[in-house]
């Protein structure tokens, strides 16, 4: 994929992932004073919450996407200020002061390469400190995957699919928590968690899935037209599901922590770090 994200219009649409999100900070539990880095920040609706319970401490928000940076710039710099420190950077291979946890939601299933992931993230938190994360994984919206596998052979978007591959790694929790060890990582927590979200109908549907879940597909074709179809097409589909409108959603909910007496990570990590402590 090349497009960048459709940022304001991911921040109008992300209550699901906004929902899921809080409870998983809710889960949490901080002093208040900690340096957190937020692995996936989008456009800064959860880090905003993050951040209010840090009153003492601050957040390193990280996302690759240009647009979600600047959505999330104008979103939380007016009311945290030198709190929050916003870094554009592949989370594989961001660069940041040591930081006393990394909280992520809605990112990692975007990473194809999770034993190189969780080994990078171990070398960015202080011995002590914590991985607190959720993701897509198992079966999820395996019916609109799927229903997208089966659109994709046929005409006209056939032709345009020819160099796809699928962006995304949907781990289970044995497989994740075994790549977490194998990282370093302890006290390891992992789950799979059904989380179904049903839309209100098919305008609701279409535009959630044109701007999330259908974007890689999207990117592949090359003209408004066939994407409005390929889009109508699954909301079609979904129509006839029930409960109609329905994604079957599947969070992976993943928990570690660094152990104390670990080794330090390698020099020259980076100059890079909150100002917030």
């Amino acid at each position: 994929m090349t497009a960048d994200w459709d940022a304001q219009r991911y921040h109008r649409v992300s209550n699901p992932q906004v929902t899921w999100g809080l409870r998983v900070l809710d889960r949490l539990v901080l002093r208040g004073d900690e340096t957190v880095m937020d692995a996936g920040c989008g456009t800064g609706r959860l880090t905003a919450e993050l951040l209010q319970r840090l009153p003492r401490g601050g957040v390193i928000a990280v996302d690759q996407s240009a647009g979600m940076l600047k959505a999330a710039r104008s979103y939380l710099e007016p009311r945290f200020g030198g709190r929050v420190e916003l870094v554009q950077a592949n989370i594989l291979n961001v660069k940041v002061d040591a930081v006393d946890g990394v909280f992520s939601t809605a990112t990692f299933h975007w990473i194809h390469d999770h034993a190189s992931l969780f080994a990078h993230l171990y070398g960015l938190v202080k011995p002590g400190g914590f991985l607190h994360a959720q993701c897509g994984g198992g079966p999820n919206v395996a019916r609109l995957h799927q229903r997208a596998a089966g659109l994709m052979q046929t005409d006209p978007f056939a032709p345009h699919f020819s160099s796809w591959t699928e962006p995304w790694e949907f781990a289970d929790a044995e497989t994740t928590a075994n790549r977490l060890r194998a990282a370093g990582w302890a006290d390891i927590k992992t789950e799979l968690e059904p989380t179904p979200v049903v839309f209100d109908g098919p305008m609701e549907f279409a535009e959630f899935i044109e701007t999330v879940v259908l974007r890689p597909y999207l990117a592949y074709l090359p003209s408004a037209a066939l994407r409005t179809q390929f889009v109508d097409a699954i909301t079609a589909l979904a129509a006839a599901d029930q409960p109609p409108f329905e994604l079957d959603y599947w969070r992976l909910n993943m928990h570690a922590r660094r152990p104390e007496r670990s080794p330090d990570p390698p020099s020259g990590r980076s100059r890079l770090g909150c100002g917030a402590r």
